[in-house]
């Protein structure tokens, strides 16, 4: 590890699950009409061949996890449920009576939010509405998130009968003292059940969520956190650094900056635990995703098919990504689109017909292009470009802000492209950041982002 160039580089930096990242988004410009042209078009051009991806976003929990970043409504009254069903499946109901044809639907994924709070009657109910009258792509693939401490086997067994194969658990850190200072609770034994049983109903792939640099964490509770870890052998592990921005999440303000790893620590959380997971037998995907090797992440990544979109990194790709519910986000290549961030401005919407967007983004030739190769390099770890074939005076400035990342030999630039080097793989934030041309052109005068390291 270089402690110069973990010093250099460790500035506040976004995660690119898109380009221009939202506080860059033109939203005076965006309609909803926009938005639902962008997706008409996007679904002619590819719902036959690969189908679309559907995000559906469950944002209640029973308690707040002070680490998280996401939307959520903490609430232990479960009659919330109908109703915010309901309206999910109105919302979809707007979007197919739009689209004039059959959804082909190749992915389906359940975050939040904890989608286990939801019980496994409501739902089925749920899943069966959104596949109610829709094409299932033969080579689909759906997914969702889950508590370890309130996931029964009820849960499992129905979303497996609907077609779910794949399983991601929330567990961040074992250590009891982390634990409890992020207030999220679930033991070994939890964990272990919820894995049991789900490879005897017949899951095929398990993944882990784990979070490096989180309050009161150690080196020591990091390698006990692991090897437990490995003893379980998920198919994936998502290994994240910690966002701290209390400035958007006031529930981590429950710890101050003095309880987190300083910088050069963290660097070795990271550090530590890439070489476990390496030495446990997984290999590295893209940026934070580790995987066995015959996952079929891993295989995407050495073919260069690996694709990344809201919902992280997967093997498939779909252009038509629809985003239902609270707070949720879609993709429909050409434009962003964000749905209202509370309950009950997203319900007032839905049940007066209204399709809940509230702003969003509309892609110019320049960002198509800068999205390109951000993508290629978040996927890939390299991209190549042809200033005849996309003239684009941004990628031009981009590529002259990337010499000094070359210099310090975190990519291999070429007159054609890059190619990120070994070491530079720890630093993929930083050389997208470089091609960031809405970035550049306006420089935050405040903290936009967590820091890159």
């Amino acid at each position: 590890m270089d402690k110069h160039l973990t010093a250099k580089y460790n500035v506040a930096a976004p995660r690119y699950t898109s380009y221009p990242t939202m506080p860059y988004w033109d939203t005076d410009a965006f309609t909803a009409g926009k938005w639902l042209r962008s997706v008409q078009l996007s679904f002619n051009q590819t719902n036959y061949a690969d189908g679309l991806s559907l995000y559906v976003h469950l944002p209640f929990c029973e308690s707040l996890c002070t680490y998280c970043g996401c939307n959520t409504r903490i609430t232990k009254n479960h009659s919330v449920e109908i109703p915010y069903i309901n309206a999910v499946l109105k919302e979809w109901e707007m979007y197919k009576n739009m689209l004039g044809g059959r959804p082909v639907v190749r992915e389906l994924h359940l975050g939040g939010g904890t989608p286990t709070f939801f019980s496994a009657d409501n739902l089925h109910k749920l899943i069966a509405g959104l596949l109610d009258n829709v094409d299932i792509h033969p080579n689909a693939e759906f997914s969702f998130e889950a508590h370890p401490g309130n996931t029964t086997e009820a849960h499992l067994q129905t979303l497996f009968d609907l077609g779910f194969r794949r399983l991601s658990l929330g567990i961040q850190d074992f250590d009891p003292a982390v634990q409890l200072i992020i207030n999220r609770h679930q033991t070994v034994e939890q964990v272990r059940e919820v894995t049991n049983n789900a490879r005897r109903i017949g899951y095929t792939s398990i993944n882990y969520d784990l979070i490096y640099g989180l309050p009161l964490q150690t080196l020591n509770s990091l390698v006990s956190t692991m090897h437990l870890v490995s003893e379980l052998v998920p198919d994936r592990i998502a290994f994240y650094s910690y966002a701290h921005v209390p400035w958007i999440k006031p529930g981590q303000r429950k710890f101050t900056e003095a309880d987190l790893p300083d910088a050069p620590t963290k660097a070795k959380l990271y550090e530590i635990g890439r070489s476990l997971l390496k030495n446990y037998g997984y290999v590295e995907v893209g940026m934070d995703h580790f995987a066995l090797p015959a996952d079929e992440l891993v295989k995407a990544g050495e073919e260069g098919t690996l694709h990344r979109n809201f919902m992280g990194y997967t093997h498939q790709h779909t252009q038509l990504m629809i985003g239902l519910g609270v707070s949720s986000i879609s993709d429909s290549w050409y434009a962003f689109a964000q749905n209202k961030k509370t309950v009950e401005d997203y319900l007032y919407d839905v049940e007066h017909g209204i399709l809940p967007v509230f702003k969003g983004h509309n892609l110019t030739p320049d960002d198509l292009v800068i999205r390109k190769h951000i993508l290629n390099i978040m996927c890939t770890g390299q991209t190549t470009w042809n200033h005849h074939a996309e003239p684009c005076e941004a990628l031009l400035e981009g590529i002259e802000r990337l010499e000094p990342l070359a210099e310090d030999g975190l990519i291999e630039l070429f007159s054609f492209g890059l190619k990120v080097t070994q070491s530079g793989t720890r630093y993929l934030r930083n050389i997208c950041m470089a091609l960031d041309a809405r970035l550049y052109a306006d420089k935050p005068a405040t903290q936009l982002f967590s820091m890159a390291i």
